[in-house]
């Protein structure tokens, strides 16, 4: 029993030690996701009253190139969100929009199987389509910073399971029927699941 156990842990070693996906100047990754934009709690006041966005989860894709070891720049595509609006407790629309990010992050070598990485970056977000009984309500596009933090868990040396969070800062102004009404401020966390593969 005692050999069996010595082999199991130098067979957990070895992995360990060689399971990492190591990432090198040129190299590029695509990642194949689900994201969750989670909006703050105080989205602002809008038309005298306090607004609230709900959250909602989407497919995710991600593209990093290697611009030096470690080093890569990244780009966050996403099917469209779509999230309902409440204004002082009643239900007034909802809006669609997609949220590219495009970040530098650096990767943290652990000679293990696990890879922290940290990034900033600059988010752009685009109203798609927003939907009111209210009247022609209209969202503005927003640029903001992002920053980005999560850790890769290797599963072969191409291919790594990938949790990460990200804070984009998103403030859209609003208005309707043509009038300036406030702005939506909603500053989200966004949570992201991912298969990340190398080529």
């Amino acid at each position: 029993m005692n050999r069996i156990t010595t082999l199991c842990a130098a067979a957990l070693l070895a992995t360990s030690a060689t399971g990492a996906m190591a990432q090198s100047q040129g190299d590029w990754t695509l990642g194949l996701g689900l994201g969750t934009v989670s909006p703050k709690e105080d989205n602002g006041t809008v038309a005298g009253a306090k607004l609230e966005i709900d959250k909602n989860t989407q497919v995710t894709l991600t593209f990093e190139y290697f611009i030096a070891d470690n080093l890569g720049i990244e780009v966050l595509a996403a099917t469209p969100f779509t999230h309902d609006l409440d204004l002082g407790g009643a239900d007034i629309g909802e809006v669609k929009h997609l949220p590219p990010t495009v970040s530098i992050n650096y990767h943290f070598q652990t000679k293990t199987a696990f890879t922290p990485f940290a990034g900033i970056g600059v988010n752009y977000t685009t109203a798609l389509d927003v939907d009111s009984p209210l009247g022609d309500l209209e969202l503005d596009d927003s640029w903001g910073a992002a920053l980005h933090l999560g850790v890769d868990y290797a599963i072969s040396d191409r291919g790594a399971l990938r949790a990460d969070l990200r804070w984009m800062d998103i403030d859209m102004d609003a208005e309707l029927n043509g009038t300036d009404i406030g702005t939506a401020e909603v500053d989200p966390m966004v949570f992201g699941i991912s298969y990340i593969m190398k080529f």
